[in-house]
């Protein structure tokens, strides 16, 4: 017979097999050294709805999700979008490659142009994993951008750099972190 361990806060009860909660990410007003501004922060819905969607299958607890949208200042387009959630997750490898496979049905707008592989910088505790997507409009238009992931014990994203300009993916990887940097919180 297995033994659950299991830690009651509050009235609610926490698995001990999770990693303890020490982190959180907020949606500051500027990312990336104060360039990009929040141009839209989704989190109350579309991060909520999120959440209570992938919550049961991401083996998760306590999840919470993260929607926003920075601009470059001054650009007319030049963003880089961030989905993702805080809370406590296992299987974290896992994890970071499902946010790059998410793509919703085959008739979604987004392909994959180059396979998400590890780019990691050295000096990075946490893994980052890059892709090229391109996504279509109907009106013809097309772009062609880097998404990278992270996953760890308390947060997980999914950023894409969409701009018209091209973007390495070893800098969207180290553009990334400095990202979830900027984003992340000490749960004090």
């Amino acid at each position: 017979m297995a033994i659950l361990a299991a830690v009651v806060l509050s009235g609610k009860v926490f698995d001990r097999s999770f990693p303890r909660a020490e982190s959180t990410l907020t949606v500051p007003h500027t990312v990336l050294d104060g360039r990009y501004e929040l141009r839209r922060d989704d989190s109350a819905t579309t991060g909520r709805t999120m959440a209570r969607t992938w919550r049961p299958s991401l083996d998760a607890e306590a999840a919470h999700g993260v929607v926003a949208s920075y601009r470059l200042k001054g650009a007319d387009y030049d963003d880089v979008v961030v989905t993702g959630m805080y809370g406590r997750f296992r299987n974290t490898a896992s994890l970071r490659a499902r946010l790059l496979a998410e793509r919703g049905s085959t008739a979604s707008p987004v392909k994959v142009v180059t396979p998400p592989r590890d780019l990691t910088p050295a000096s990075s505790p946490v893994r980052v994993s890059c892709e090229y997507l391109s996504r279509s409009w109907t009106d013809g238009q097309a772009l062609t951008y880097p998404a990278c992931a992270w996953a760890d014990g308390n947060t997980l994203a999914r950023v894409a750099h969409m701009t018209t300009s091209y973007v390495d993916l070893k800098d969207a990887a180290e553009q990334t972190l400095r990202v979830r940097s900027d984003m992340l919180r000490p749960i004090r």
